[in-house]
């Protein structure tokens, strides 16, 4: 954990000073697309450091210059499966977007789909030596949080203090600067599987660049795509990608659970593919320009010509109607929105005040899908894009670039994590007893 807690800080430092120099590049690595936006900080509104917790992410201070985009090669289920694919794929990102910008990026911050993500609620309190809580107090009280043992091979990827009690008030968003007598904190903490970050690490480094940043792709889908007052009043993003569908359920304006289906538009086009007998490329043509999840009488009468290259003159002339396709592509569907239910259901989120879902990503694009989630999942839902910001092209404004969009409002106005916070990374309570098993372990 204190490893962790290093890298992240450094990654921290790393991003500061990157900012402060004025560029830095995010990376969007997802499995059928790699995105890639170069931004430039103008200086009015330039990353400081923490100065007001839990800030929303604003989008005043930077501009993107350079944007590019490439289909992804060697990425399944979010996470990196051929290195030297990915690596191609990434290099060719980036020197797009460089062209585009006019200038060299050695900094990116990255975000990916996969890693099974999985969520963990904390608690610590402490009594003041003061009154006044000072930065120090809130440290402590982050320090006294008990992790749980999440797993040898698990890292920790967003560790964030979602609420503040002081005494008996509790719902504070910043209690620095407040007078009382006891502390105590709320937590959420996400771990990912360390094998998957340190393969994107390592394939980012190969291209030469230096991390500056990680995120989990449904948490900066979530920033982009939910609106202010979701955030506030409780709201879930679903993020349905090519390999993956990400999950974030977020509350006073914080992330407060995040999960991810192992299933995503890809599977669609494959059952596409299998179904009619053609190759994934002409699946996902026609999937795009034809698809759909709700068949009506006209469908039965609207035909949809194949298409082929194989030689055979009758097969290459095929034609199938589009309520034969629908039939084909609304069970996979239908089976990823059951998956996110049961996900839902698991994180209780049928107790928020405000139960909104929003659907954003490549897979939420198909026709009629917000009417079947509302049926499925029971809930008001709406299809999100992500906010606007300054100089982005009209081509990356889609659904597909949530979560690209909410990286670089998660750049600029990060939110404050444990990393933020001088914490003695060797006094988390739940840690110390085993260190002291272990060391016995290892040493008699």
């Amino acid at each position: 954990m204190s490893n962790q807690y290093e890298a992240q800080r450094a990654m921290r430092n790393m991003r500061k000073a990157a900012m402060q120099r004025g560029v830095i590049a995010v990376l969007d690595v997802g499995t059928s697309k790699i995105a890639c936006l170069v931004l430039r900080f103008d200086g009015t509104d330039k990353f400081t450091g923490v100065d007001e917790m839990g800030s929303k992410a604003g989008q005043s201070g930077f501009r993107v210059i350079g944007a590019a985009t490439t289909r992804s090669r060697g990425v399944r289920f979010g996470e990196v499966s051929a290195m030297q694919e990915t690596e191609r794929a990434v290099r060719t990102v980036i020197q797009a977007a460089q062209k585009m910008a006019d200038l060299r990026v050695d900094h990116v911050i990255a975000c990916f789909s996969g890693a099974r993500p999985r969520s963990y609620g904390l608690a610590g309190s402490i009594d003041l030596q003061e009154n006044v809580v000072t930065e120090n107090d809130v440290s402590h009280v982050l320090a006294m949080c008990d992790v749980p043992d999440y797993g040898d091979n698990r890292e920790v990827l967003h560790s964030q203090p979602v609420n503040f009690a002081l005494d008996h008030r509790s719902g504070l968003i910043d209690p620095r600067g407040q007078i009382g007598n006891r502390l105590a904190t709320d937590m959420h903490m996400l771990t990912v599987d360390a094998t998957v970050v340190a393969n994107l690490l390592h394939c980012i480094k190969r291209c030469d660049l230096e991390i500056a940043g990680l995120a989990s792709s449904a948490y900066v889908a979530g920033i982009s795509a939910l609106v202010e007052d979701e955030q506030e009043l409780g709201a879930a993003c679903i993020d349905m990608g090519g390999g993956a569908t990400g999950l974030s359920i977020f509350m006073k304006k914080h992330m407060i659970y995040s999960d991810s289906v192992r299933l995503g538009g890809d599977h669609v086009t494959a059952d596409i593919s299998q179904g009619l007998q053609v190759p994934m490329a002409t699946a996902e043509r026609i999937k795009t320009f034809y698809g759909g999840v709700v068949a009506t009488g006209m469908d039965d009468r609207d035909m949809i010509e194949v298409g082929g290259d194989t030689g055979d003159w009758e097969h290459d002339r095929r034609t199938v109607s589009r309520a034969e396709l629908i039939g084909i592509m609304r069970p996979r569907v239908e089976e990823i929105l059951e998956e996110v239910r049961a996900r839902l259901d698991a994180a209780g989120f049928e107790h928020l005040p405000s139960q909104q879902i929003v659907l954003t990503g490549g897979g939420s694009q198909i026709p009629g899908l917000d009417g079947l989630a509302t049926k499925i999942l029971g809930q008001q839902v709406r299809l999100g894009r992500p906010m606007r910001v300054q100089g982005l092209p009209q081509a990356a404004t889609g659904p597909a670039f949530a979560a690209s969009v909410g990286l670089c409002l998660f750049a600029a106005h990060p939110q404050d994590e444990w990393w933020d916070f001088d914490i003695p990374a060797e006094k988390y309570p739940a840690r110390s007893f085993r260190r002291a098993v272990k060391w016995f372990k290892d040493n008699w």
